[in-house]
């Protein structure tokens, strides 16, 4: 079994392909190409545990991740075996790395498919998922200015600081509110178990890509976003019913998309919402492809 540091793999990292990794895995899911079980979670204490696998039909590999978040602070591993023999091909021990940075891409990855070409973003969150989302969304977009929100005046400082090291115009915003009222993309990477934004707060032609909830009872929007919304999106409308924005606005299940589909079949829509959930056909993908060491 080889053993991937989190060295090793940050070195096989590459942002643009990381993008074209995820919109692959997420047109397999959609097809029924993979076997996605649904997430195991556990609560400890204060801590997070999560759990996910995935193979995919007629793939060489199946993949086991463990993601957890312990005061705050990201930490997991993925096991790649052999879908023949069961046998272990790598162990990658990336601390929770690759699910963060599958994460990010998956979200730059809806806004590409959208079509938008936004040089302002708003991003709810200060913590690492919020750094790469404004890292990647900076190479799919003409970006100039990202508004940021959270709810830690350090954390929030400390964020801005880093993003400036690849886009120097970062605002720190007084509110989600205000974050809404000037940029109309908006990616929201938070814990939250209560709405952030509002439909009232939302101007017309706005896409949100919600990230935060990923677990029973977590939520970073108003139900009444998804309804007023032209489009909604899933990464799996089974995951987002049970765990993600979609939990709280079940009269939307019908009308939601799969992002693969849409990816496949993409229409245009004046304002929209994206509900990632995290799926472990990503963590698979993404695996496979550092495994591989696809210059990715």
């Amino acid at each position: 079994m080889q053993i991937l540091t989190l060295d090793e793999i940050r070195a096989r990292i590459d942002d643009t392909a990381a993008i074209g990794c995820m919109r692959e895995a997420l047109i397999a899911h959609a097809r029924g190409e993979s076997q996605t079980p649904m997430p195991m979670h556990l609560e400890i204490g204060t801590g997070e545990v999560h759990m996910k696998s995935s193979c995919r039909r007629g793939g060489k590999y199946f993949v086991l991740k463990l993601a957890t978040t312990f005061e705050g602070r990201g930490n997991g591993m993925m096991l790649l075996a052999s879908a023949e023999t069961g046998e272990s091909a790598a162990y990658l021990a990336d601390e929770g790395h690759l699910t963060d940075i599958r994460t990010a891409a998956a979200a730059a990855m809806v806004a590409r498919e959208l079509g938008r070409k936004d040089q302002t973003i708003g991003i709810l969150g200060s913590g690492i998922q919020a750094r790469l989302v404004a890292r990647f969304h900076a190479r799919i977009l003409p970006l100039k200015r990202i508004y940021l929100w959270g709810r830690s005046p350090e954390r929030v400082a400390s964020c801005a600081d880093h993003i400036r090291q690849y886009l120097p115009d970062v605002a720190i915003a007084s509110s989600p509110s205000a974050v809404a009222a000037a940029a109309r993309l908006i990616v929201t990477c938070t814990a939250s178990r209560a709405p952030l934004l509002t439909e009232s707060d939302i101007e017309p032609g706005t896409h949100i890509t919600a990230i935060g909830a990923d677990s029973p009872g977590k939520q970073e929007l108003d139900p009444e976003i998804l309804r007023a919304a032209d489009l909604v999106l899933a990464d799996s409308r089974a995951q987002c019913e049970k765990l993600g924005e979609l939990q709280h606005a079940p009269d939307q299940w019908p009308r939601a998309i799969e992002i693969g589909a849409f990816c496949e079949k993409p229409s245009a829509a004046r304002s929209s919402v994206a509900d990632l959930t995290g799926l472990g056909v990503e963590d698979l993908f993404i695996a496979e492809s550092i495994y591989a060491n696809r210059n990715l």
